[in-house]
């Protein structure tokens, strides 16, 4: 797995003559910014306050403009310092989190399995595979942890490595990642007891009866749209949505029809 770390280029130039404004220098004018003077810097960064002015005197002399004004007792941003702000504080951020990582890879690996999950999974399946694991674990097995969320979650999580692993729906991979596919089943139309159907639904006939519509960015979603795209078909429902299970609560209350995956069908089959 990569960490990948975006630098915005405004701030880091490296081409000959260019300003260069190292990370060295963007620690120092965020602790300054943060507390407000030299010596409030030194403190949040534990070192001398003459180490600290040599720095933004360096940072300042490499951009060719003045960061700060000088006050008696404080240090105030200038209007050009605090355009920059808003850049240094977000890749300040990106580095707190490298740190954070680092020392998380640094320490002894926990006794403890991250899973991740699609919402429909974890309600339908796992639930019954920890209980499984519960009964059947030796006293020192790790300790198991389950979160649920939408793949675009469960994907960043992976890659900040707060989950080990996640069980989602979709084809598509993420950079970074890798995938292996367990299970294939196919979508499943869900539709209120109240209509009668004679014979297996199509979609021209879903969208008719307000089919509730899955976010194109979503996985299952984007099968959704292509296959109603490919055959020139659009809902009369206005509603798109994130959550297959908010799809199956609305068709029971009436709101119109829906396709949502195998898992989430069986839980409100009846």
């Amino acid at each position: 797995m990569r960490v990948m770390l975006s630098i915005p280029a405004l701030l880091l130039d490296c081409r000959p003559g260019a300003p260069t404004i190292r990370l060295r220098h963007i620690e120092i004018i965020h602790a300054i910014m943060a507390s407000g003077s030299i010596s409030g810097a030194a403190r949040r960064l534990n070192v001398s306050q003459p180490n600290i002015s040599r720095v933004l005197a360096h940072a300042e002399q490499q951009l060719g403009f003045a960061l700060f004004d000088r006050r008696p007792s404080w240090l105030l941003p200038t209007a050009r310092a605090q355009r920059l702000m808003p850049e240094i504080d977000q890749l300040y951020q990106h580095l707190q989190r490298i740190d954070q990582l680092a020392q998380r890879l640094r320490a002894p690996p926990p006794q403890q399995l991250r899973i991740g999950a699609a919402h429909a999974i974890g309600q339908s399946l796992m639930a019954q595979v920890l209980l499984d694991y519960r009964r059947q674990a030796p006293p020192l097995a790790a300790e198991v942890e389950l979160v649920t969320g939408h793949q675009d979650t469960l994907c960043q999580d992976l890659l900040a490595d707060r989950l080990d692993l996640a069980l989602a729906f979709g084809q598509t991979v993420t950079p970074g990642l890798t995938a292996e596919g367990l299970y294939r089943a196919d979508m499943v139309a869900l539709i209120p007891s109240s209509l009668t159907v004679a014979a297996p639904v199509s979609l021209a006939w879903l969208c008719e009866h307000h089919l509730l519509m899955m976010q194109p960015q979503d996985p299952l979603g984007r099968v959704v749209h292509r296959a109603l795209q490919s055959q020139g078909l659009r809902s009369r429902s206005t509603l798109q949505i994130k959550t297959y299970s908010v799809i199956a609560d609305m068709v029971l209350a009436g709101g119109g029809v829906g396709i949502v995956d195998t898992f989430t069908a069986r839980r409100y089959a009846t």
